[in-house]
């Protein structure tokens, strides 16, 4: 049965149940806005994000994993420009004011935020569709931001972890298959440690939501470049296993919401990924170079092209 309140408190309990820290926060949640301090010498740096129900997940996903990932999504845009992540604000869409889905969701917001230390000033709540919201703040030293627009010819095009496992999990779980379901634990870690140390070093950065192509573009078009991708190196989730080459491709460089990062290197750095790699804990994985020109050209090792049937994910296009 569900616990219903009112608006109020719905805030009072999001207030109790996502508190973390206090640093740098002179005026918090209960007023009509926060009064945050930035430290001496940092820049801020905003992202925000906004998820609705049967677009950026399935209706039916457990709330802790919807509250988990509202603020997930958002400290990887963070990570992408080489930012600390600090402080956020949520707004929630709810259909109604149900106090144990609400609790759930809190559980799965505050298992993140105070992984980072974050701390939720404040946000709205108010009733419609399910839709959440989320803006994240960060900081990060002047010069050491990261941008879409550095890339060069003869970059190393760089990406960490494995990619197109969280579109084939969504694939095999809306065609009924159950071995799906023990990929769901594997939620998005957003890669702040690696944003922070590849940000003096990295001339271009993005976080892969929309699909590993459609970001890569995204750097192409700020940075004025075209790139070359080699199929054969893009590193594969295990759920790919079994498929097919041009089928497991396709999720890699089209599947989008893998929340990896994806960057540009002057080769003349190449030789510090191994040491970035060890420390991290973290696979990262040359896949192509940054080229002179317009668009992507993927290739397998023998030059053979291929070419992802859909770019990747477009919110008001037909991919």
């Amino acid at each position: 049965m569900k616990e219903s309140r009112g608006e109020f408190g719905l805030i009072r309990q999001i207030q109790q149940e996502t508190s973390v820290s206090a640093e740098g926060v002179i005026l918090g949640i209960g007023d009509d806005g926060a009064v945050l301090e930035v430290p001496a010498g940092q820049l801020l740096v905003a992202a925000t994000d906004t998820l609705n129900a049967g677009i950026h997940f399935p209706d039916d996903t457990a709330p802790f994993d919807i509250g988990y990932k509202c603020l997930a999504v958002n400290l990887s845009d963070l990570a992408a420009m080489g930012a600390m992540p600090r402080w956020a604000l949520l707004s929630l869409s709810l259909p109604d004011a149900d106090s144990t889905w609400l609790q759930s969701f809190t559980a799965g917001f505050r298992s993140l935020a105070k992984l980072w230390n974050v701390s939720l000033v404040g946000g709205d709540t108010t009733s419609g569709p399910l839709a959440v919201s989320v803006t994240a703040l960060g900081t990060v030293k002047p010069g050491l931001q990261m941008l879409r627009s550095g890339a060069r010819a003869g970059d190393l095009v760089v990406v960490s972890g494995t990619v197109g496992g969280a579109a084939r999990v969504l694939d095999l779980l809306q065609a009924g298959e159950a071995a799906a379901e023990q990929h769901l634990l594997d939620r998005p870690l957003p890669r702040i440690k690696l944003g922070q140390v590849i940000s003096a070093y990295a001339s271009a950065c993005i976080d892969i939501s929309d699909g590993l192509i459609a970001d890569l573009g995204h750097i192409l078009q700020a940075s004025g470049c075209a790139a070359r991708i080699n199929t054969e190196a893009l590193p594969a989730s295990v759920v790919l296993d079994g498929l097919e080459d041009g089928q497991k491709w396709g999720y890699q460089l089209a599947g989008g919401d893998d929340y990896e990062l994806l960057f540009t290197l002057p080769p003349r750095y190449e030789a510090m990924l191994a040491d970035w790699s060890k420390d991290l804990e973290l696979k990262l994985s040359v896949i192509g170079e940054v080229q002179q020109g317009e668009g992507i050209k993927c290739t397998a090792t023998d030059g053979t092209l291929f070419q992802p049937q859909r770019p990747g994910f477009d919110h008001f296009g037909k991919s």
